[in-house]
């Protein structure tokens, strides 16, 4: 059975979801899922669906073909086509904040990501011995401010010589360069803190402890050129209050970004997330 995922995004118009569901029949295909939102102030619809087909009647390139032609130039739609055969190659970029690499990594090995990742990058040494205790390729790439193009160079050679499709920047303490964002779009992913853009710095704990704050989050979000500002995937927040010392505010702060990493990983690795106008729709 080749099990299909495919997105849909045009202006909104009748007769849509008659024409999809209609084209899956007629290929002899079997919708598992179907969820479709319309933006009402921009009239854009969105639509995800599953679908089943017999592995032996089924050609990817064939069912393309015939979608574009008889089914996306009619509604002039952006649409993307995945199988669910297909594992994702993603790099984990890191410094020296170990926690969400762990946890990415123990999700990983227990089979509960359905991706590969064939290396782990960094600007410093530091989190090495977690990558060979997991068997997976490290690539120190040091960046200073004389050597950031040379650092851009060294990454995008790294990804494309591995055929990476997406990273996840498991607190990785650089700025991403435009040159980088612009080859992966909405393919790199970022966790962070939710207290942006009251507490920046070095220490955000430290100043929102002080304010006396009585919830802590963390956002995943997809990379683009404005620092912390691209399309959000997922957020969660806890309550605190004057009991908890700066030490408890970061670790349940750790613990956040660590949850909310990895179902944003998990949203883009399922094909539920679609971005639009630097704002995202997350299909169930």
């Amino acid at each position: 059975m080749k099990k299909i995922t495919i997105l849909i995004h045009c202006m909104d118009q009748s007769g849509i979801i008659a024409a999809v569901t209609n084209f899956i029949a007629s290929k002899n295909g079997n919708i598992v899922y179907i969820d479709q939102h319309v933006d009402q102030e921009q009239e854009v619809f969105f639509m995800r669906l599953e679908g089943e087909f017999d592995a032996e009647s089924y050609n990817n390139t064939d069912f393309s073909t015939q979608f574009q032609q008889e089914i996306a130039q009619k509604f002039n739609m952006n649409w993307e086509l995945h199988t669910a055969a297909y594992k994702p190659k993603m790099a984990l970029f890191v410094s020296k904040y170990d926690h969400c690499l762990y946890d990415i990594l123990g999700r990983y090995k227990s089979g509960e990501l359905a991706l590969e990742i064939p290396m782990i990058v960094s600007n410093h040494l530091d989190l090495k011995p977690i990558a060979d205790s997991f068997g997976i390729p490290f690539f120190h790439v040091p960046v200073t401010k004389d050597s950031k193009p040379e650092a851009e160079a060294k990454h995008l050679a790294l990804l494309s010589e591995h055929d990476i499709d997406f990273i996840v920047l498991a607190r990785y303490m650089q700025i991403i360069p435009e040159g980088l964002i612009n080859t992966y779009p909405h393919k790199i992913i970022n966790i962070h803190h939710s207290f942006l853009p009251a507490f920046v710095g070095a220490k955000p704990y430290h100043s929102a402890y002080k304010r006396g704050v009585k919830i802590i989050g963390a956002t995943s979000h997809y990379v683009t050129v404005e620092l912390d500002a691209g399309p959000i995937i997922e957020q969660d927040v806890t309550r605190v209050s004057h009991t908890h010392s700066i030490s408890d505010l970061v670790s349940k702060g750790r613990d956040l970004e660590k949850i909310v990493l990895s179902t944003g990983i998990k949203l883009h690795l399922d094909r539920k997330v679609m971005v639009y106008n630097n704002k995202t729709v997350i299909f169930s």
